[in-house]
């Protein structure tokens, strides 16, 4: 079977690199994607390997992209990306120049953005101040008309005046203070309060609500604030303000003392207002200009970037030769891909004007090579489907080829239905035909690409269900009487005992077959739309659908079962196809196998006229289990005895399956030494420690699993597979 069918063939390869040209050799198997490196040094600390310095300017240059990235989402610039074309690790040399540009472009863009925000906070606190001195004005304003109409209320209730008119804290020389400024809604309660309480109601209070929200530089949040002054007697007191004020996170601004000094301050806002918008807009006109040129250069860089990490910790995987200045690399690769290998290292060397050019030594080895399933678009997502219950081991069938068709199809069994099968494959094609777009876009929404990566599977899905929608007859729930039905209720009533009487006093017809002209002849395709006017017609479709479901269930099983003889023959276990393939399909067939042949014997042996006297094949099936016969009609002569007969042979499959392998294998290892030995146990070993080129020699002297036992990685001692490894690098 060919690679589609089965994992891709692997060797463990020996990579001789140049210390010149290792970081572009790396990269260029990198950007072909064919081998899988193993770590050489894996008692060494990840901060103590070689090259931690030049990962360590990575990630510097990581945190700086990131930084950039997100100024540039901040001012809803787009990051244009081209699939299409992707960016490869950029040479050492150019590295440095790299990083200085990114270094510059981060004290720029850091220094333009401090700018940014004090030009904001400025304008936030005049804009702040104008509010406060426009609102106060109103305070100032309605005290005085209040005072004109004569004193209402006494404002400090504990001072009295004397007769000169004068009251005792203007006697202590006290003067009138004013505290404005602004204050977030949700505080203005407590912050009456505290006054109140702190200051002995030697305070007045105003404030009222700002007309518009103002964002908070800070946190970024839109609040509504509200705008207050307070007048207060006494410096102490000023003091306890100013304090209540601080722990509040009041803004605090002066207060004017007369409307000359208000109009003033508000003049000299305007202006300053007005040309903080001009420096505010020209900076941000700037500012975007950069990120717009940085961003035509993101995507480059991240990529770059992203390659340059992974090689350098790939070279950190690598163990380095101190006699012959090189690295030395270890390497699984598909074995049809050693020429392709070849051709990179030959390609890194050149680009890295290497003196010595980098060559490739095959090695052997009994360690079990990774798997490799070579997949693409379409399909990908139904080998992720198969990883979902797990990775094959090296070289077995893959089912994910299989799967493409029985996937879908078994779906569409539970699924069936002509209209949303539509629905569903025309929204999957929507997103075959507009992939690319989609690529670029990158969307972060997990249920989105979710639907995404498996478009090809919902494609196959939605085509598969309308096949099924027009076997069922089921479009959005509704039948479709596309070729009219077969069966017509006209020749019940050429009989005298059938009149319009029969029809006005029976709400319910059954249709009988039994009668000839009722049942013209099947329908051309699917079921009959009648079916869907029947009063049985839950009971017919369900007995119907589970039929089909336990026959095409266990076509399935069976099938999987089958699969598993093409891995126990490729891996000479010719045991195992005793011990297990064949008591797990007689076990199968033996029971659901009969279900099966009962249901398809059951349709064929029986007719519309002899219907009634059909068995029940669930009742049947369990006397199966019970050994008995039951006062049932039989469907077939000789049935009770061939399901007897059934029953034992699956019984006695169990015992195999639970204990058959495990004996045998046990026997293998403790009662059979003389046959190992004859066998070629021993010159196994020795061929392993010595000369592994023979090692597909021995292969096929070994019978059965017997081979796999004494080759397996776990068989080896672990001095030898070193003791090999450390040869293999002496030798060369």
């Amino acid at each position: 079977m060919g690679s589609v069918f089965r994992s891709e063939e692997m060797c463990l390869v020996q990579l001789f690199l140049q210390s010149g040209s290792a970081y572009d050799c790396i990269s260029e198997l990198g950007e072909m994607g064919l081998v899988e490196f193993r770590d050489l040094n894996p008692s060494v600390n990840s901060f103590q390997r070689r090259f931690v310095s030049e990962i360590k300017r990575c990630e510097e240059m990581e945190r700086i992209l990131g930084y950039l990235l997100r100024e540039i989402r901040k001012a809803n610039i787009a990051v244009p990306e081209d699939d299409e074309i992707c960016p490869v690790a950029p040479p050492p040399k150019h590295v440095l120049e790299i990083m200085e540009q990114l270094q510059r472009l981060e004290v720029e863009l850091s220094e333009v953005a401090r700018n940014k925000e004090k030009l904001q906070r400025n304008l936030l606190e005049l804009t702040e101040y104008t509010h406060m001195l426009r609102i106060t004005r109103t305070f100032v304003h309605s005290r005085s008309r209040n005072k004109a109409l004569g004193p209402q209320y006494e404002e400090f209730q504990s001072i009295e005046s004397d007769s000169a008119g004068c009251t005792g804290m203007q006697r202590l020389g006290a003067k009138l203070g004013f505290v404005s400024g602004l204050i977030h809604r949700v505080k203005v309660e407590a912050f009456e309060r505290m006054l109140w309480r702190v200051c002995k109601g030697y305070t007045i209070l105003s404030y009222a609500e700002l007309g518009e929200s103002l964002a908070d530089l800070d946190t970024g949040e839109i609040s509504t604030n509200v705008v207050f002054l307070i007048s207060f007697w006494g410096d102490q007191i000023g003091q306890k303000v100013q304090k209540i004020c601080d722990c509040y996170h009041c803004h605090l601004y002066p207060h004017p003392e007369n409307d000359e000094e208000r109009a003033d301050v508000m003049d000299s806002l305007r202006t300053r207002i007005q040309d903080l918008n001009n420096v505010l807009h020209r900076t941000e006109e700037y500012l975007r200009q950069v990120l717009q040129k940085a961003s035509e250069s993101a995507f480059t860089w991240v990529v770059q970037v992203k390659k340059m990490k992974a090689i350098y910790h790939i070279l950190n995987l690598c163990s380095f030769d101190v006699t012959n200045k090189c690295l030395i690399a270890e390497v699984w690769c598909p074995v049809n891909d050693l020429t392709n290998l070849r051709g990179a290292l030959e390609e890194g060397s050149r680009k890295g004007d290497a003196t010595v050019p980098s060559f490739v030594n095959r090695i052997p080895s009994n360690d079990t090579p990774p798997t490799l399933l070579r997949t693409n678009k379409f399909t990908s997502g139904f080998q992720s489907i198969v990883e979902a219950y797990g990775v094959g081991d090296y070289r077995e069938v893959s089912p994910a080829p299989y799967t493409i068709i029985t996937f879908p199809f078994l779906f569409a069994v539970m699924f069936g239905d002509l209209g949303h099968g539509m629905v569903m494959a025309c929204f999957a094609l929507w997103m075959v035909l507009t992939e690319k777009s989609h690529k670029r876009k990158r969307s972060d929404n997990e249920i989105w690409t979710m639907f995404f990566e498996g478009r090809y599977i919902i494609l196959m899905m939605g085509l598969f269900s309308v096949y099924t929608g027009l076997i069922y007859n089921d479009c959005f729930s509704k039948s479709l009487n596309i070729f009219g039905s077969g069966w017509s209720v006209r020749a019940m009533f050429t009989d005298q005992q059938w009149t319009n009487e029969t029809l006005q006093t029976n709400t319910l017809l059954i249709l009988d077959p039994n009668v000839s002209g009722v049942f013209v002849g099947p329908y051309p395709f699917g079921i009959d739309p009648i079916w869907n006017m029947a009063v049985n017609r839950l009971s017919f479709l369900n007995s119907y659908k589970m039929k089909m479901s336990v026959i095409i269930g266990v076509m399935h099983m069976s099938f999987g079962v089958v699969l598993s003889v093409f891995n126990h023959l490729h891996f000479k276990q010719r045991f195992n196809i005793y011990l297990l393939f064949l008591p797990e399909l007689l076990f199968l067939l033996c029971l659901f196998g009969y279900l099966v042949f009962m249901i398809i014997y059951k349709w064929l042996a029986f007719g519309a006229r002899d219907s009634r006297l059909a068995p029940s094949i669930l009742i049947h099936f369990i006397n199966m289990f019970l050994m008995q016969g039951g006062d049932n009609t039989p469907l077939y002569p000789g049935q009770t005895g061939l399901q007897v007969f059934l029953v034992v042979v699956a019984l006695l499959c169990v015992p195999v399956l639970l204990i058959g392998k495990p004996v045998y294998l046990y026997w293998l290892h403790r009662g059979g030494k003389s046959l190992r030995l004859r066998r070629g146990y021993e010159r196994v070993r020795r061929v392993s420690e010595d000369d592994m080129s023979q090692a597909p020699a021995y292969a096929d002297d070994e019978e059965e699993g017997f081979d796999d036992l004494m080759t397996s990685r776990d068989t080896q001692p672990k001095e030898v597979k070193t003791a090999t490894v450390h040869t293999s690098h002496i030798n060369i």
